[in-house]
């Protein structure tokens, strides 16, 4: 097992004792189609997943690391709202749905063909349905330094993308932390919830 192998199975047995993000939460509340179907981009150990589930949705989970698919495969085995695939952002197809959860992981999208990605996102978003998720910023120790390349945005270019929406939150943060594997790195992210307009 290499190094990065390694980390990211470390990453999983951390995050898998996590609860689901507030903000999923949060994005529920917000969702007035009257429709209950989610996509959980890069859906790691299926946290918002399990708890989107029991509020009865169905939910279209999609990972790149097959540790991810393997976990939550097993996971949700005997769920049948729940459909997981093995699939990067730009080979995913992307359902229509009503919420589309992307909780740190649009930093990782391929940054050549981003536009065309975020394009695919957020048209299979019904009108009054609700994103919400993370874009990287500019001064992330990731956004150059990564063992892959990554998308790193800046404010003006993440408010861009959110035309046609009603951004209900957007929360900057940037400073020193630790990821759960417990390494310092500089971090710097912008967090959004929107609303797609009718």
């Amino acid at each position: 097992m290499d190094s990065n192998t390694a980390i990211l199975r470390d990453y999983y047995a951390k995050a898998l004792a996590r609860e689901h993000k507030p903000r999923t939460g949060f994005a529920a509340e917000l969702n007035q189609t009257g429709q209950t179907i989610a996509i959980d981009c890069g859906c790691g150990t299926g946290n918002d997943i399990a708890y989107l589930a029991q509020l009865g949705y169905q939910v279209h989970g999609f990972d790149i690391n097959p540790d991810s698919i393997s976990l939550c495969r097993e996971r949700f085995a005997s769920e049948p709202r729940v459909a997981i695939t093995a699939a990067s952002f730009e080979r995913f197809d992307y359902p229509a749905s009503s919420m589309i959860i992307a909780n740190a992981s649009l930093y990782f999208a391929n940054p050549l063909c981003f536009q065309a990605t975020w394009q695919t996102i957020s048209g299979s978003l019904v009108p009054g349905g609700v994103f919400a998720g993370d874009f990287m910023g500019p001064n992330d120790s990731w956004a150059s330094a990564y063992r892959s390349p990554t998308t790193a945005l800046s404010r003006e270019q993440v408010l861009a993308l959110f035309q046609g929406y009603d951004i209900v939150k957007l929360d900057e943060h940037e400073g020193e932390g630790n990821t759960l594997v417990g390494r310092t790195k500089h971090w710097h992210s912008f967090s959004v919830v929107a609303v797609k307009r009718a």
